[in-house]
């Protein structure tokens, strides 16, 4: 995990990192897709961080075969207390697969909410300038699951989330999805829809992360000859241009052209 001498707001997303279990390929896929440089992290050689003109994007740990878990893309979330968080999942029919474990400065852990959607939360100092939809880091992050609403109970109760106070996210219902929002910027979609309890991970319960780029069809490209796979091929929808890839490790993440309009706030 990344650090600072800054704390994110409790409950928002405050990093993202790949768990893989090839660390030199990784970086082979995305440095050329992403246009990403890496440099050391302070967690040691399985650890690296992704650098876009940089800055900050994103963490990469080969450590999905070490943790039992599958090659993904994990959306992190800040807390005050790992206990205490972890203590409310379990409560809420959520289950903690790794952790709190004291890791840099910090403590992280990994979970899975009552549908299943793998996410992890970090107590602990993070990075000032990564804030989801700004500068370097992802452009967006999108839990997708059956029920929105009942994700909505589930995350609000476990982060605080809608309680009115003024150092907690604050959530909105939009169009039948559940916008999160840190400070007067949505940072987070919870969407709910037909999603089948199937073994494919492009329709199981997930957190799901978008990144911008300059070109999506460059991108797409790129990733086929780096080995990679197409899950979503190039399309408009309602916020841009867009794709979904995956690594050739497995990992599944969305290209976005950037300046697209992810998180609109309302005026």
């Amino acid at each position: 995990m990344a650090s600072s001498s800054d704390r994110a707001v409790p409950g928002a997303p405050c990093w993202v990192s790949l768990l893989t279990h090839d660390l030199t390929a990784a970086q082979d896929f995305y440095g050329p897709v992403m246009g990403w440089t890496f440099r050391s992290g302070r967690l040691g050689e399985n650890f690296t961080v992704a650098l876009a003109d940089g800055k900050p994007v994103a963490g990469i740990g080969n450590v999905a075969r070490t943790m039992g878990v599958a090659v993904s893309w994990t959306s992190y979330f800040a807390v005050e207390d790992a206990d205490v968080v972890a203590s409310r999942i379990r409560e809420r029919g959520g289950t903690v697969a790794v952790g709190p474990l004291a890791v840099g400065h910090g403590r992280a852990a990994l979970a899975a909410d009552s549908a299943g959607a793998v996410f992890g939360f970090w107590e602990g100092e993070t990075l000032r300038e990564w804030r989801v939809g700004r500068e370097a880091a992802p452009a967006w992050l999108e839990l997708r699951t059956r029920d929105a609403f009942a994700a909505a109970m589930f995350y609000g109760e476990v982060f605080e989330w809608a309680t009115g106070r003024p150092d907690r996210c604050e959530v909105r219902y939009e169009d039948d999805a559940v916008m999160v929002r840190s400070a007067g910027h949505t940072v987070a979609c919870l969407r709910g829809g037909a999603v089948e309890a199937a073994p494919d991970p492009r329709i199981r319960p997930r957190w799901h992360v978008y990144f911008c780029v300059d070109d999506v069809e460059k991108a797409v490209e790129t990733a086929l000859a780096a080995g990679g796979t197409v899950a979503a091929k190039p399309g408009q929808s309602q916020v841009g241009r867009e794709a979904t890839l995956r690594d050739p490790q497995g990992g599944l993440f969305t290209v976005t052209a950037s300046g697209a309009d992810i998180a609109p706030d309302p005026s």
